[in-house]
């Protein structure tokens, strides 16, 4: 069976270095790593009285990782902002949280190597649980200082309307 329908002629999988991450209808600026999207799900072993010395198996709950997006520090604050409302130290009393919008959904994309769309995946009820503002600092270092959240979610899926797009040929406009 072929790897890919529309373009069969290709035999390379995706390259992991051309993406993009939206949320509030944005492309968040700078995103330069994701984690991968992982997920397992509990095995639940049991055997009734009169099986043979074996354990029959069934799946039990499903685990959603947390999400990690890291970019390099900038006057950027979209990190921040969305960490900030699941804490915010000048909140005041009973105000520190955001019970209205400290969740979003967001959409990670995947782009082959002419830059067309070819994966999209939506992950659901993310919230900001670690927040790195910076990164330990060292003079003697030569390192851009990237800055880290790490999103709880409760799941993701594939973005089905993504359909794997037609390649265009070398000289051929897109």
């Amino acid at each position: 069976m072929a790897q890919f329908t529309v373009n069969s002629h290709r035999f390379d999988p995706y390259k992991a270095f051309k993406f993009r991450v939206k949320w509030d209808g944005r492309y968040v600026a700078g995103v330069s790593r994701i984690s991968a999207l992982r997920r397992s799900t509990e095995v639940i072993e049991y055997r009734e009285g009169g099986d043979p010395s074996s354990v029959r198996k069934s799946p039990g709950r499903t685990k959603f990782d947390a999400i990690t997006l890291q970019r390099g520090v900038t006057h950027d604050a979209e990190f921040e902002r969305w960490a900030q409302k699941v804490w915010n130290l000048g909140g005041g009393l009973g105000a520190e949280v955001s019970l209205k919008d400290f969740r979003k959904d967001l959409l990670i994309e995947l782009f082959n190597e002419a830059g067309q769309l070819v994966l999209a995946y939506k992950v659901y009820r993310a919230w900001v649980s670690e927040f790195v503002a910076l990164p330990e600092l060292d003079a003697n270092a030569h390192a851009v200082a990237i800055q880290r959240i790490r999103l709880e979610n409760e799941g993701w899926e594939r973005d089905t309307d993504v359909v794997e797009p037609a390649e265009p040929s070398l000289g051929a406009s897109a």
